[in-house]
C-alpha cells in the first residue's frame, strides 16, 4: 500500500502517523509539503494532526486552500481513499467532503486526555478489523473538536450509516459525561457518503506501536492495509 502524508506550517503529528502507518504496513508513508501542487500515486492519502497555520480565522480553514489541496480533493472525488485526524478532520470539513463543522469544545478548553470510542460501522474499508459496537480506547488532543451538523444533515448521515465512531464509557455506553467535548450525539468521526473519506478528531496513530499506552488504534490501520494492499 503507497500512502502519502500532506504536511502544513504547523503540522506536528505526519511522524507519528507515518510511524504507525508503517508499523502495520512495513512501508513508510511519503511526506508531501502543502506548496506542492501534485502527489506521488498513492492508495491512501492522510490529512494528520497539528495547529497548520497556528490555527488562524478557524482550525483548518486555511490549509484546507492550500496549494496541495486541490489535488487532494481531486483524487478524493476519484476514490483515492482519505484520512483527516484532528486538525485534519478540521481541514476536511471545510473543504466540504464530509458534512457538519467543528466548533469550540463545549468547556472552552483546550484537551488531551484518553477516551472510550465505540464503532458504529465495521463494514467500511476503514473499520472492517472492528467488530460490531467494538469500544476502544485513544487519545483526543484539540480545543475544537465540537462536531455539529443541522438536522437535515443529521438525518442523512444516519440514512447513509456515515457515523464511524461515536464517544462512549468503558462499557459502551453512549453518555453526556463520556463526551469530551459536547459533539452532537456524541459524534466523533464521520465518513462520506461512499465510504471512501473518513474525518475523526481522536488520535488512532497514537496507539499503534509497542511503546504507546495501547494498541487499540491498530485496528483501523489493518482495516485500511488489507483494503488497499
Amino acid at each position: 500500500m503507497k500512502s502519502a502524508i500532506i504536511v502544513f506550517p504547523g503540522t506536528n503529528r505526519e511522524k507519528d502517523m507515518q510511524m504507525a502507518i508503517q508499523h502495520v504496513s512495513g512501508h513508510a508513508p511519503s511526506l508531501v509539503w502543502h506548496k506542492d501542487t501534485s502527489l506521488p500515486e498513492c492508495d491512501l492519502m492522510v490529512l494528520p494532526g497539528g495547529f497548520s497555520y497556528g490555527d488562524y480565522l478557524r482550525c483548518g480553514a486555511m490549509a484546507a486552500h492550500s496549494p496541495i489541496m486541490k489535488e487532494v480533493i481531486a483524487r478524493a472525488k476519484k476514490g483515492v481513499r482519505l484520512l483527516a485526524v484532528c486538525n485534519g478532520f478540521q481541514m476536511l470539513v471545510e473543504t466540504g467532503l464530509v458534512p457538519g463543522a467543528l466548533l469550540h469544545n463545549r468547556s472552552l478548553k483546550f484537551i488531551c486526555k484518553q477516551v472510550h470510542l465505540r464503532a458504529e460501522n465495521t463494514s467500511t474499508e476503514f473499520t472492517k478489523s472492528f467488530t460490531p459496537s467494538q469500544v476502544f480506547q485513544v487519545p483526543v488532543a484539540h480545543g475544537e473538536g465540537n462536531y455539529f451538523v443541522d438536522a437535515d444533515g443529521l438525518k442523512a448521515m444516519k440514512d447513509h450509516d456515515q457515523i464511524a465512531f461515536r464517544y462512549c464509557t468503558a462499557d459502551g455506553q453512549i453518555t453526556e459525561d463520556s463526551n469530551p467535548n459536547g459533539s452532537l450525539e456524541n459524534i466523533a468521526g464521520v465518513f462520506n457518503t461512499e465510504k471512501t473519506i473518513l474525518g475523526m478528531m481522536p488520535h488512532p496513530e497514537d496507539s499503534v506501536v509497542t511503546h504507546a499506552n495501547s494498541k487499540d488504534g491498530t485496528p483501523l490501520f489493518k482495516s485500511i492495509v488489507e483494503a488497499l494492499a
